[in-house]
């Protein structure tokens, strides 16, 4: 099945609500612990950067889990940085998320390199992949942490509509829509190896974590 790339930015209202306030916590809170699975050998980070942060809820539960953290929350819809700013305020941690209204690649951030990248679900929303690769690599050290977790596409059309109704079946029609085109918009994982080897970043680790997700992770040390 081919790509069919949808709208880069999340920058409707509505969609941006009805996508803040659907439940992720099953899915996001396995972000972390994989995070904490692959890195486990690493130090707390006292610096991240988090691509594509939308609500910001996984700023969120990283901060929470790592309070001497500062995070450097990044976002290109405005609408989308607006439920972020509510919840990081309501979470009382907008002392430790600072969000940044800006497009990849030409986000100019506070840090010249950070101890971790991370990044959920923005990768099948970019027309040209290359961009968050590009912003890993301006904004990673030798052994920074990249943590990159994003959908990958399904073989056909039917596998798309059977990952809707078994994940989004009580979801709003809103949602259910932009899970499917999210879907069709995924790159394969032979698609992402490719891009890792165009980008210098072959090193990085590649590994499907369920029926509908991906995992890029390591340092470019050692890519």
């Amino acid at each position: 099945m081919q790509r069919l790339p949808e709208p880069e930015l999340m920058d409707d209202p509505a969609q941006a609500r009805a996508y803040a306030h659907a439940d992720f916590e099953d899915a996001h809170s396995a972000i972390v612990a994989h995070f904490r699975r692959v890195f486990e050998k690493h130090e707390a980070p006292h610096t991240m950067l988090d691509l594509g942060c939308g609500p910001a809820d996984i700023s969120i539960r990283f901060a929470r889990l790592y309070p001497d953290c500062k995070i450097d929350a990044v976002d290109g819809a405005h609408f989308m940085l607006e439920q972020a700013r509510t919840f990081t305020e309501r979470a009382g941690l907008h002392h430790q998320i600072t969000l940044h209204l800006q497009r990849l690649p030409d986000c100019e951030l506070p840090e010249k390199c950070y101890q971790a990248i991370v990044s959920n679900s923005l990768l099948h929303h970019l027309h040209e992949p290359q961009d968050l690769w590009t912003t890993i690599r301006k904004y990673a050290s030798p052994d920074t942490a990249i943590f990159i977790c994003d959908l990958y596409r399904p073989q056909t059309l039917e596998q798309a509509e059977g990952l809707v109704s078994r994940y989004a079946a009580d979801e709003p029609e809103i949602l259910r829509r932009d899970f499917y085109n999210s879907l069709l918009a995924a790159f394969t994982p032979d698609e992402v190896e490719a891009q890792l080897s165009t980008a210098g970043l072959r090193g990085l680790k590649l590994e499907p974590i369920s029926d509908r997700h991906l995992l890029v992770h390591g340092s470019i040390q050692g890519a």
